[in-house]
């Protein structure tokens, strides 16, 4: 029978096995692979989105109307068809992975 000290033992050794595992994990993955991993998650959004690019030339921003958002990871850019606000017609855009940031707008 374990008491109440014990079960705590058991319990903090388990966390630290599980951070750890994380850790391990994170430092054997190189970073191009973990983003390349991380943006698997996210290829294909459909809905209202607010896209903005942070360059060196400062923010761009696109706002995406009832449409996705696509990636291909190995290529490294976002895909996605904006309106125009001047002339009303459809624009596409790429737009590296890196540094773009994507938020849904309700």
């Amino acid at each position: 029978m374990i008491g109440s000290f014990g079960k705590f033992k058991v319990a903090a050794i388990l966390l630290f096995l599980i951070a750890l595992a994380f850790y391990t994990v994170q430092f054997f993955i190189s970073e191009d692979r973990s983003n390349n991993i991380s943006r698997l998650g996210i290829s294909f959004l459909s809905g209202d989105y607010r896209v903005t690019y942070t360059g060196y030339n400062g923010d761009k921003i696109w706002f995406v109307k009832d449409g996705k958002v696509t990636s291909v990871p190995d290529k490294g850019y976002y895909f996605f068809w904006v309106s125009d606000p001047k002339s009303g017609n459809k624009q596409y855009v790429q737009v590296p992975m890196t540094n773009t940031y994507i938020e849904e707008v309700n």
